[in-house]
């Protein structure tokens, strides 16, 4: 399985004050929010150097109390929430991770923002750190 960097996840409290830092401070461009209604999520995508097609940043908003970003925020505070690894077979590379014994949190991909494909890697696995796999 080959894998490149997508996105790195940040979970934000306080989305104005995270938008300020990453587009005002450093004048980082933002895509259009988008809200993942079955993750009780909106996703604000901002782009690096690299532009659109290189890794981005994805500041992640609750939507809701019940969210997991809102209870990730109340259990750690705002901060690094996961590592998205691009590739570019989804079902090929959750099959190679079974086959391995790796602990999933998603068996089978599910949508994910702007058309995506995704799944997450349980970090029991991973040594601590949340992957979610990405396809375009």
């Amino acid at each position: 399985m080959k894998a490149t960097i997508d996105h790195i996840g940040i979970a934000v409290g306080n989305l104005a004050e995270s938008l300020a830092f990453f587009k005002d401070a450093l004048g980082l461009e933002l895509d259009h929010p988008e809200e993942l209604a079955s993750q009780r999520v909106r996703a604000h995508v901002v782009f690096t150097a690299d532009g659109r097609d290189g890794a981005t940043l994805e500041l992640l908003e609750a939507t809701a109390e019940d969210s997991p970003i809102a209870k990730y925020v109340a259990r750690r505070g705002a901060g690094l929430h996961h590592v998205a690894l691009r590739v570019d077979d989804i079902e090929a590379a959750l099959a190679q991770l079974k086959a391995r014994g790796v602990r999933l949190i998603d068996d089978a991909p599910r949508p994910g923002a702007h058309g995506t494909r995704i799944a997450f890697v349980h970090p029991a696995s991973t040594h601590g750190v949340l992957v979610e796999l990405v396809q375009r």
